[in-house]
């Protein structure tokens, strides 16, 4: 069985509300926000930074829901500043033969890291 790496879910354009050097690690994201996107806390994700080109990885953790919280916390702090617009995705590897049907979870936010829509309402 051939196992392909495919996009499960996308948090895109979140901005950044907080930068904790001294944290443990991993990215903290609003609740509500994890579970539109199927993201486990956790869970591996791949950080892109729009505004410099930074990519890291590092795992998510829960924030309070509606918070709108996005913290990258430890090492990853260095690589955004407060403010920064960043796109966090995660990959599931599904097998190829069920690959033509999985549609990921792709979650739309506004300013203020609030959902404006996500991929079912644009379809």
């Amino acid at each position: 069985m051939t196992l392909l790496t495919l996009l499960k879910g996308k948090l895109h354009r979140v901005r950044v509300t907080a930068v904790e050097l001294e944290y443990e690690g991993s990215c903290a994201i609003d609740a509500h926000l994890l579970k539109s996107a199927g993201i486990y806390s956790y869970e591996q994700v791949h950080i892109y930074n729009v505004n410099n080109g930074d990519r890291f990885s590092t795992y998510a953790i829960s924030a309070a829901p509606g918070s709108g919280i996005i913290s990258v916390n430890g090492a990853a702090a260095r690589r955004v500043a407060l403010g920064d617009t960043l796109i966090i995705a995660a990959y599931a590897q599904i097998a190829e033969e069920k690959a033509a049907e999985f549609q990921p979870r792709l979650v739309y936010v506004d300013s203020h890291n609030q959902i404006t829509r996500t991929h079912h309402e644009i379809q």
